[in-house]
């Protein structure tokens, strides 16, 4: 298959190294657009008041893979793939993989995330691969399962949705199995640390706490969350749509019968 493969960490983390030559090593035709440094926790977020520049980079990655380095965010650099670099649409865009885990809440930040859902804005199947730890880097286990994910989406397609997987950072005798989940919550006590440079200046450093997971709405509670698995050591697989439509309160405000108030 075609892939387009992103992240939010940059051209030289090793996620993406991992992920794009195990991928390659499959047999599948891999295309790099990422980063050219850090850009975690940057959202959906696209560059409007300044110019968005690529350069080829050679020597990081298996010898079969094209790959550039965007100075954009996530989302730029798999919109500029899409309609400036590549000569036809991948079958799908691989993000990741993220030295963190994408869960929850967190997903709503995730430069990982955003960039796959980008691909699923314009039209093409998109996985967000996520390694749960800010400290270990074994990421063979996760693009090991990417390759396995892929062969089976080659074979049974889905609708056009978004797969957002998290890998437990264990070795991979150790996992549980794979499990779909559903997207739970986090909640962060966002504590900003107030700090002086050395010229004086007031700055400040946002240094969030997380607590534990909060049920605010229990539905599907058939279904385990994506924090509960992962704690089960489960890769999960969380299916996400960018209409973030609350359906199930448009009836609940239709009675509402707003007015516009008449001057």
């Amino acid at each position: 298959m075609k892939l387009l493969v992103s992240n939010d960490d940059g051209i030289f983390a090793p996620g993406i190294r991992s992920l794009a030559n195990t991928l390659a090593a499959a047999n599948h035709d891999v295309t790099v657009v990422c980063p050219d440094r850090e850009r975690s926790a940057t959202g959906h977020g696209l560059t409007l008041h300044q110019p968005i520049r690529a350069e080829i980079v050679t020597d990081v990655f298996h010898p079969s893979i094209k790959a550039w380095a965007c100075s954009g965010t996530p989302s730029d650099c798999v919109k500029l793939a899409l309609w400036a670099l590549l000569d036809s649409p991948p079958d799908f865009v691989v993000s990741g993989i993220n030295q963190g885990s994408n869960l929850g809440t967190d997903i709503l930040y995730s430069g990982t995330v955003s960039a796959a859902m980008e691909g699923t804005i314009e039209g093409i199947p998109s996985i967000a691969m996520s390694l749960t730890s800010f400290t270990i880097s074994e990421f063979q286990p996760a693009a090991d399962f990417a390759v396995s994910l892929l062969a089976q989406l080659a074979t049974s397609p889905l609708d056009l949705m978004l797969l957002n997987v998290n890998v437990p950072a264990i070795p991979a005798k150790d996992i549980a199995g794979v499990t779909i989940a559903r997207q739970g919550i986090r909640r962060y006590i966002d504590v900003f640390e107030k700090r002086v440079d050395p010229r004086g200046k007031t700055y400040y450093w946002l240094a969030g706490e997380l607590l534990e997971e909060v049920e605010v709405e229990p539905i599907l509670a058939d279904v385990p969350t994506d924090v509960e698995a992962i704690r089960n050591n489960y890769i999960t697989v969380t299916p996400l749509q960018y209409n973030l439509t609350y359906a199930s309160k448009l009836s609940q405000l239709a009675d509402k019968k707003f007015n516009f108030p008449c001057p």
